[in-house]
């Protein structure tokens, strides 16, 4: 019995495995300090926990629509006019089963085996994996600090070819918390459209950001897909809800497509999710991201007295992707160093792509302020001692 091919292609995903390692070190006593994980510590917001209550005191879970219960659906739409000032209809709303199913949905219609689509590196490891298990071919596109770890107009005229079908980017970013400005978004847009593209956009860390907005795609292109979800703003990790706006003439694909894969997303969590608008719920995730912001400007500072360099300061999202190469050659060395000597988990760069991996880390400032000055504590008593 053989394992299919393009599982050779396919990485672990490292950060669940230093997880894990942190977990066992745990276990034998030790208190290990989490920069590493992408998971808010804040439980979820109390309003979202009642409605999930409420509905399942009536006792009946059923399954939903494939597409999503119509009140969310219209509910996520009109997030977006009070949000954002945009009139997406309901209609062009899937809820997903977390983004990573709104991701695969939306891959899922777009993707033939063969096609490249452009990615930029470093980026989430999911999105490339799951190009090519679709049997398409990711193309990265390395991205540097001086264009903000984002990809640009000229970039994407370089990089495409006849065999290119679209761009997928993230804005704010996942390693970098980079966003993307308007006219950047507009240009990239411009671009793939006239090539007959199509272009995916994770928004999925929107609501998470520190003294700028962040302008969604759908301000500049109604061809755009666009994948939001649930765990980052809105604290729902668990939950597993997402959702997907797209093209309406892609509507009924993907929904024939959800049928299949998922059948529906959770009914209790798609319940639940109906209080995540309301305005008592916006006052506790705003509160949440003031905590963040100031998180954030504990983290920054002290990685660079360490030694860390970040040429590009986060703007959203709750990560910092900072220069290691001045503490040590190979970063996921040094993060295997950082859990088993001093008790801090990071994450190495390797996840990310192969953009300079070596020589990067990413910190999550998830945990709270006492947590991270504690973590910061540990690497220098530790990067002294070598």
């Amino acid at each position: 019995m053989n394992i299919a091919a393009r599982m050779a292609q396919i990485a672990p995903f490292h950060v669940m495995e230093l997880m894990a390692q942190a977990q066992a070190l745990e276990d034998q006593g030790r208190t290990i300090t989490h920069l590493e994980v992408g998971e808010p510590d804040f439980a979820t917001a109390a309003p979202i926990l009642e409605a999930a209550q409420r509905f399942l005191s009536g006792g009946h879970v059923h399954y939903t629509a494939a597409l999503g219960l119509p009140r969310l659906r219209e509910a996520i739409s009109g997030f977006y006019h009070t949000r954002h000032g945009l009139d997406i209809p309901p209609e062009r709303i899937v809820v997903t089963a977390g983004a990573s199913g709104a991701l695969l949905l939306a891959l899922g219609v777009l993707v033939n085996p063969g096609d490249e689509w452009l990615l930029p590196d470093p980026g989430y490891p999911c999105n490339r994996h799951f190009v090519r298990l679709l049997e398409g071919k990711p193309v990265s596109l390395a991205v540097e600090a001086a264009s903000n770890y984002q990809p640009t107009a000229a970039q994407l005229a370089e990089s495409w070819t006849p065999r290119t079908r679209g761009l997928l980017v993230a804005s704010p970013a996942n390693p970098t918390g980079a966003l993307l400005d308007p006219e950047t978004m507009a240009s990239l847009a411009n671009g793939v459209a006239t090539r007959g593209g199509s272009l995916l956009v994770d928004e999925i860390y929107h609501g998470l950001t520190y003294g700028i907005d962040a302008t969604s795609a759908l301000s500049v292109s109604d061809d755009a897909f666009v994948i939001n979800s649930f765990s980052k703003y809105f604290g729902m990790t668990g939950w597993r809800l997402g959702w997907l706006v797209a093209p309406q003439r892609f509507v009924r694909e993907i929904e024939k497509l959800a049928q299949n894969l998922y059948i529906a997303p959770s009914t209790v969590a798609q319940h639940a999710a109906l209080a995540a608008f309301h305005p008592e719920t916006t006052a506790i995730l705003e509160a949440r991201r003031q905590e963040f912001s100031s998180r954030r400007d504990i983290l920054l500072p002290g990685l660079r007295t360490l030694g860390f360099e970040i040429a590009a300061e986060p703007q959203g999202a709750f990560y910092v992707y900072a220069n290691s190469s001045r503490l040590a050659e190979d970063s996921f060395t040094l993060a295997e160093q950082l859990l088993t000597q001093a008790g801090v988990a990071a994450t190495p760069g390797l996840d990310f792509g192969s953009n300079a991996p070596q020589s990067h880390m990413r910190f999550a400032y998830t945990v709270g302020r006492g947590r991270i000055e504690e973590g910061l504590d540990r690497m220098a008593t530790f990067l002294s001692s070598r």
